[in-house]
């Protein structure tokens, strides 16, 4: 387990603890040991064991608990993570804990894409906000991680409209189906099929069906292309009569694991006997399973994982040229964020100061009206009623907002004067709760 706490300290009424497991330090197969599978209650755990506030994000990359408390028990985090999820001791060495500082700029960082796997990536950004939100609509998140995640929400949005993060696609198949929508007119007009139905085929059809593309899909086993087509997208044919069908096709994409070529010379050469139009190829199999010949054969052209591979190369290497500008804008915000923690602490001592004062003032302004019932009515009672409003306001404002700026600048001697002030006006932090 890695621990970051201490030099980090936020000022805030609570602390926030951040205990993560992430694709960095654990292989998938570790990785779904510490889901949660029954989120709703496992936010209901972690609030029973301590956490004032908590909220859960999990996605295929990640699983993390951002938990705030007055006295943040790291070690009870990480009990109770066990314990919802079924962990033994000896699988928390996966875990990472940050507290504070570190616990947000993490979040900060998250929102905007630069932990994720694939840099400046966009879907990770509205798996925070949905984990937020659901925390939120069901009262396991208030104002202290509302703050620091509506930031995070909005230091992600415009990281990635100010820098270019996010921009050009890094992942074979929204390369490869980019390709192919740039190379026809118009693709949905199109025949289009897709051979395989693994992971990397499954990529395709999110791709192509993002797009609005409709498309055939098939498989060596007919079963697999109709579980495909019903859990992902594209009209399942069977293998036989999909390999017939060439001479018909615009775009083909082949992503599948077979040990021979699919595609072949001879049957490219057959195809392409009796049609006038041309004939685009991707091979995203490894090894590969179109012959190469097939691109010397007129009318075809045929794209292979290598250069695709040298376009998401290039995409990521200028996404990654973005990853300081976006720092940039984060180290900005996290100061901004510092400052309004550091009201936030300030905040219920100077409520308490003011209430404290306003119970004297009722009290004194009681007592000057019976003694004035005789000769005053309403209208003169109203003015002094608010001539006690204006002395209270007009002694505690100036001493107040001092407060406020010396809890903002920071130091020990800050904390002292708070201290002071909280003795001298009675203010106590359990009874203010």
């Amino acid at each position: 387990m890695t621990t970051a706490v201490g030099t980090q300290d936020l000022s805030l009424p609570v602390q926030i603890v951040n205990a993560r497991v992430t694709y960095k330090n654990a292989p998938i197969h570790v990785l779904e040991k510490f889901t949660f599978k029954d989120v709703e209650s496992s936010h209901k755990a972690f609030m029973d064991a301590g956490a004032d506030e908590c909220v859960i994000l999990q996605t295929c990359n990640r699983v993390e608990v951002y938990a705030a408390a007055k006295s943040p028990d790291e070690a009870g985090v990480l009990r109770q993570w066990a314990q919802s999820a079924g962990l033994q001791d000896k699988d928390l060495a996966s875990v990472e804990v940050e507290v504070g500082k570190d616990a947000v700029m993490h979040l900060m960082r998250l929102a905007s894409g630069l932990d994720s796997l694939v840099v400046g990536e966009d879907q990770i950004l509205g798996q925070v906000r949905r984990a937020f939100e659901f925390a939120r609509a069901n009262s396991y998140a208030s104002a202290n991680l509302a703050m620091i995640f509506d930031k995070a929400l909005k230091v992600g949005s415009r990281v990635r409209t100010v820098t270019g993060i996010n921009k050009g696609n890094v992942s074979i198949a929204s390369v490869a189906v980019n390709l192919a929508d740039e190379y026809f007119d118009d693709m949905k007009a199109k025949k289009v099929m897709l051979i395989g139905s693994g992971e990397g085929a499954s990529l395709v059809a999110k791709a192509l069906k993002k797009r609005g593309v409709d498309f055939m899909v098939t498989s060596r086993t007919y079963d697999r292309a109709r579980s495909f087509s019903e859990t992902v997208a594209g009209r399942p044919v069977p293998f036989d009569a999909a390999l017939g069908m060439f001479q018909e096709l615009d775009l083909i994409f082949v992503a599948t694991t077979a040990p021979y070529f699919l595609i072949t010379q001879e049957r490219m050469e057959a195809a392409m006997k009796d049609r006038n139009g041309a004939v685009m190829i991707f091979d995203l199999s490894n090894p590969r399973t179109v012959d190469e010949k097939v691109a010397t054969i007129h009318g075809v052209k045929l794209i292979n994982m290598d250069q695709i591979a040298e376009l998401v190369e290039k995409n990521v290497r200028s996404r990654m040229k973005e990853v300081n500008s976006a720092q940039k804008i984060i180290d900005d915000e996290m100061k901004s964020v510092d400052s309004m923690m550091k009201r936030l602490k300030a905040e219920p001592v100077v409520v308490s100061v003011f209430k404290s004062v306003d119970q004297i003032r009722e009290r004194e302004l009681k007592k000057a009206l019976s003694m004035l019932a005789s000769r005053s009515g309403p209208e003169q009672e109203r003015i002094i009623e608010q001539l006690s409003y204006a002395i209270v306001e007009g002694v505690l404002s100036t001493p107040m907002n001092y407060l406020r700026k010396e809890i903002v600048a920071g130091g020990r001697e800050s904390e002292e004067l708070m201290k002071i002030v909280a003795k001298l006006f009675q203010y106590d932090d359990e009874k203010a709760q």
